[in-house]
């Protein structure tokens, strides 16, 4: 059986969008017997899993970055990782960026679900509960999916990702973990709009 051809290009191409290495990037060709896109999803999905372990690694350098828009609304986050070497990269910079344009754009009010105050969660689960139809069996599964509903849109890490819609701003973080080889977080921001306060 004839060996598949694999060309340089197509490694290095690969080596730079998933951030692994060389040979890593070549092995994922050969599996995918030359097929790029398969290669870069394989490459893709074990470099996810990487990224959900190192979840768990603190985060205390990073930087704080800003977005304007038409001086009327802006938006300032502070995105942390591992160390400050990334920090320092122009990946980490825009993807800060790009995160406070999220935030200008989307208006979310919590970093994640964990941030939802218990007041909040109480008040629409009372909310819903009040106004709730369906099979009584079903109720709490209903309730639960509602609930989520409710806050996707306020919660950053569930909304979707401005630039590309088809992933949320979760994923997108992932992917930056992935190719970064460091834990990426979003600790805190602030929205501005003009003439408006809360």
């Amino acid at each position: 059986m004839a060996e598949t051809k694999i060309s340089i290009e197509d490694i290095k191409k690969l080596k730079e969008l998933s951030g692994a290495g060389l040979t890593d990037a070549k092995a994922a060709l050969v599996e995918a017997k030359g097929d790029f896109d398969k290669a870069l999803e394989a490459m893709r999905k074990k470099g996810l899993t990487k990224a959900e372990k190192r979840g768990d690694r603190e985060t205390r350098e990073g930087l704080v970055d800003s977005y304007i828009h038409d001086g009327r609304l802006g938006a300032i986050v502070e995105v942390n990782c591992e160390t400050s070497f990334v920090a320092k990269t122009e990946e980490f910079k825009t993807l800060a960026h790009q995160i406070a344009m999220q935030v200008a754009s989307m208006n979310p009010l919590y970093v994640s679900e964990a941030d939802i105050p218990e007041e909040d969660r109480k008040a629409k689960i009372k909310e819903l509960e009040a106004g709730f139809k369906g099979p009584a069996n079903m109720k709490d599964q209903i309730l639960e999916g509602q609930m989520k509903k409710a806050f996707a849109d306020k919660v950053l890490m569930n909304q979707p990702y401005i630039l590309d819609d088809t992933k949320t701003v979760e994923q997108f973080i992932k992917e930056a973990i992935a190719k970064t080889g460091e834990n990426i977080t979003i600790r805190q921001f602030k929205r501005i709009e003009l003439g408006v306060t809360e």
